[in-house]
């Protein structure tokens, strides 16, 4: 029956994040941790070890005790790393934010979590900053809980304090007892919340521990990662981010952040420049450097390209190794379980073609039916996970947790999967994205990957939209590849016709240019669908 579980080579560690520095800094401290290229700053673990002191001692200055959350709204800057670690090391919550967000979308995070603290960068844009500043000043108690804000700035901003004059509260022994406090931080007590992309609903805090982390950081050795450079162009508040720093800082690595934004061009230029071993992106992201790629042709050959986060078809997935001649590995997972549950298929081109790899050491997985009931090997259904990576739960929303996380510790991802008895996967579909026609259940994956052989065709994603007849019809949103303008329903249908199930092609097509993404690249299908219900009643 579907279920996998895989000891591994190396036990879990019972430690926390500060300790882990502490660890790190002590033994190879003048190795950089960090590496912010359009800043041209370098940070190295004793470094960054010192600077979080200092910062987790001013916020101890300031009131804030243990378990307290901190608001984090950074750029990809140095801040970013140096104010998640100073949390860790005072036993608070980093909140990880996102800089894409808008106003009322931060105002809803930080009032959800009931941050005391805000810390934001000048980087982040100077009317966004002053906005932030204006509508969350503490004297308004607009957000009650919100008592201070830093800036990271040479500015002085009313109503706010500089990091740095915050960093220079303590004194020397303040900050030394710092490392004197790691004892009493509990591993298993939360270290971070960060907020899912919401598809469904409001945004909900995943808080993760120390021990899930830490543990994960540890557990990524099916990469072999040692001493390695890892170029990561996400923005900082994703978990990509965070698993990437967390297995640098267990690894032996160095995180390279190529730009303030998400840029390929940048990118590319800095994984060639710092000799990265390893580049992290999405799909998405992966075609716009192929693009890059055929303009700056830099040698990029036989470097690692990790990618995940969302759908890769084997096409684009084929693709991209030909034409950018780098190794692809895929990895799968969610925010709720630290990132990645499965992942980093073995140098076997079927494998990476149709597998997301192989289940991570120390996890449990298995797949059930509707009536939560193990299904063989090799049949769909829901997976679900369960160990040191599974979440403590969503923020103050027990019953949101109870939904996906039984008291039993079994996460359910929501995905419908296919495992089998080697620990390998398979993802079909997410379970929300099934569309219902008539009396059929239709697998959108199965379509995509079939509109991605297409000459015409460089992206398609269908979903399901509302047909009186049939409950729902499907749609394929289709961007086109250089050269091409138009691409009829008809040209779908004659494309499809005899690969797949004539219910199963599209009726309606849509071209368009770019799709609405989540700024960590995955494509929001429920703002699809919102657009052709718009058009349609227009």
């Amino acid at each position: 029956m579907s279920y996998y579980h895989c000891v591994g080579k190396n036990p879990l560690v019972y430690r926390t994040i500060g300790q882990q520095l502490s660890l790190v800094a002590n033994e190879d401290g003048d190795r950089e941790a960090f590496v912010f290229a359009e800043e041209g700053k370098r940070i190295t673990y004793k470094k960054l070890l010192r600077e979080a002191d200092r910062l987790a001692a001013g916020f101890q200055c300031l009131g804030l005790e243990n378990c307290d959350r901190v608001g984090i709204l950074s750029s990809n800057e140095p801040t970013w790393p140096i104010a998640m670690f100073a949390a860790a090391r005072a036993g608070l919550i980093a909140v990880l934010l996102n800089t894409y967000d808008g106003i009322p979308e931060i105002e809803h995070c930080l009032r959800k979590v009931s941050a005391k603290a805000l810390i934001a960068t000048e980087n982040i844009g100077s009317d966004k900053l002053l906005k932030i500043i204006s509508e969350f000043d503490p004297k308004m108690k607009k957000l009650p809980s919100l008592s201070t804000i830093i800036v990271d700035s040479e500015k002085h901003f009313s109503g706010t304090l500089r990091l740095k004059d915050v960093m220079s509260l303590p004194s020397i022994i303040e900050i030394n007892s710092i490392e004197e406090q790691q004892k009493d931080i509990d591993p298993h007590s939360g270290s971070s919340i960060l907020f899912t992309s919401g598809f469904t609903g409001s945004p909900k805090g995943v808080l993760l521990s120390h021990y899930s982390l830490i543990n994960f950081g540890h557990n990524i050795n099916r990469l072999e990662l040692i001493n390695f450079r890892l170029c990561i162009p996400i923005i900082c508040g994703h978990i990509s981010s965070l698993w990437s720093t967390m297995g640098a800082l267990c690894r032996q690595g160095t995180i390279v952040i190529p730009s303030f934004t998400i840029d390929p061009e940048k990118t590319l230029k800095v994984l060639w420049e710092e000799k990265c071993s390893f580049l992290f992106g999405m799909p998405k992201f992966m075609i716009d450097i192929l693009a890059v790629q055929k303009k700056l042709k830099l040698d990029i050959k036989n470097k690692i390209c990790l990618t995940g986060g969302t759908h890769c078809s084997p096409e684009l997935f084929v693709q991209l190794q030909e034409e950018l001649g780098m190794k692809l590995k895929i990895a799968y997972g969610m925010t709720e379980n630290c990132g990645i549950t499965f992942g980093f298929c073995p140098e076997d081109t079927e494998m990476q073609n149709n597998t997301v790899g192989c289940a991570f050491d120390h996890l449990e997985v298995k797949v059930i039916d509707s009536d939560g009931k193990l299904v063989p090997f090799g049949t769909p259904g829901e997976l679900c996970t369960r160990g040191y990576s599974t979440m403590i739960g969503y923020w103050e929303d027990e019953e949101k947790t109870r939904e996906v996380l039984g008291r039993d510790g079994w996460l359910r991802t929501g995905d419908f999967f296919i495992l089998e008895p080697n620990g390998y996967g398979k993802i079909i579909n997410r379970l929300s994205d099934i569309i219902k026609k008539g009396n059929e259940k239709i697998f959108p994956n199965e379509i995509e990957n079939l509109l991605g052989t297409c000459p015409k065709i460089a992206q398609a994603y269908v979903v399901g939209v509302p047909d009186e007849a049939l409950g729902e019809e499907l749609c394929a949103f289709i961007s086109l590849r250089d050269g091409f303008e138009s691409f009829s329903p008809e040209e779908l249908y004659e494309f499809c016709k005899g690969k797949i199930a004539s219910s199963m092609i599209p009726r309606y097509v849509e071209i368009v240019k770019d799709f609405p993404t989540t700024p960590s690249g995955k494509v929001k299908k429920l703002e699809l669908k919102k657009q052709f219900i718009k058009k349609e009643s227009n």
